[in-house]
């Protein structure tokens, strides 16, 4: 039986989903969770692919039964493994005949096995057709780098609201020091799934709690339409003191490979100055870290402001502490919207 990508996704909650396409397929772009179950290798798949081009379809049909034929044994056996309660879901690129040829052979194995229709294309349409459809009530918390936002955006999960870590998404935190202490970055293609896979978890009877981005987030970038919803959103800056920023980054860095750090300083030179970076790169190698994170304070204040300037949200709030405590601070936050929803209503 054949699913559209919508009820596919349902399945794939309580059901383990094969992704029979090449691992160069998946690496560049799957569906959040699906087990990567290669029919072909990369090898295989570009040596099948050009006999269907050169030769035809019989041709490389033949030639892929030959690839697949001494694997099927250990197809079987993985995916009786793999199953629960006997079940399956199973795709690859068009929902053709990788996923079809998969489906025949484990369904002859007595496993119980769905299909995505349209395959994985298919599912990349309702991804990039989510992003439109979807309503949802955005709350953006900004503010100046090191006022914790990220740490603040946990502490409002914390106290049960919802919230989209679209940096935790990214694996990365957005600035030139971003990369510090992240894995790998998912390819563009990966991070919208990631995003719409996140978004498909939240109810839209309930706002949703965002830190404010720029557009890209180190090597991804946020999808236009969400990119808008974000813009359009009601954006709550948050303010604490200087020492309480500086603090954040120490917490975050400090314990960073100091060649790190250096890296991320020389990649803001021509804004920082020559002055101002020799002077960071001197106190790093005397390990003062502290004098070092003001410098770069210094650099993303003036970057802070002039997003702030030219921000278009149609409801921007300034929000002022005396102290850095996240969870006091979601506190305050969560009042501050419940209150102003209160007001509207």
């Amino acid at each position: 039986m054949k699913l559209a990508s919508q009820q596919f996704l349902l399945l794939r909650d309580e059901t383990p989903v094969l992704d029979v396409r090449s691992p160069g397929e998946y690496a560049q772009g799957h569906i959040p969770g699906a087990i990567s179950f290669p029919l072909f290798s990369v090898e295989e798949r570009a040596i099948v692919g050009t006999a269907y081009k050169q030769q035809g379809r019989d041709t490389a049909f033949e030639l892929g039964l030959r690839f697949v034929g001494p694997k099927m044994e250990d197809f079987v056996k993985s995916a009786r493994k793999i199953a629960r309660n006997g079940k399956l879901g199973v795709h690859c690129w068009r929902g053709g005949q990788r996923s079809g040829a998969m489906a025949w052979l484990l369904r002859q194995a007595g496993l119980d096995v769905q299909t995505l229709e349209g395959g994985y294309k298919a599912y990349r349409q309702h991804v990039l057709d989510g992003f439109s459809e979807t309503e949802l009530q955005i709350a953006v918390v900004g503010g100046r780098t090191g006022s914790g936002k990220t740490k603040i955006l946990h502490a409002l999960k914390n106290a049960g609201e919802q919230i989209i870590d679209l940096e935790g998404i990214a694996h990365h935190k957005g600035s030139a020091f971003g990369f510090i202490g992240e894995l790998p970055q998912p390819t563009v293609e990966q991070f919208e799934n990631n995003l719409f896979e996140a978004i498909r978890q939240t109810s839209p009877k309930k706002r949703v709690w965002i830190e404010n981005e720029s557009r890209s987030i180190g090597r991804v970038y946020i999808p236009d339409i969400f990119w808008a919803k974000m813009k359009n959103a009601p954006l709550l800056n948050v303010r604490i003191p200087l020492e309480a920023r500086v603090n954040n980054l120490l917490e975050d860095y400090v314990l960073t490979d100091r060649s790190e750090l250096e890296i991320a300083f020389r990649r803001i030179e021509k804004k920082l100055g020559g002055l101002k970076l020799k002077q960071a790169l001197e106190f790093l190698e005397k390990g003062e870290y502290e004098p070092a994170a003001r410098i770069a304070l210094e650099y993303y204040d003036k970057t802070y402001q002039y997003g702030l300037d030219t921000n278009t949200s149609p409801d921007i709030r300034m929000l002022e502490f005396d102290h850095g405590d996240p969870g006091k601070i979601a506190e305050a936050l969560i009042q501050f919207c419940n209150t102003a929803q209160q007001t509207k209503t």
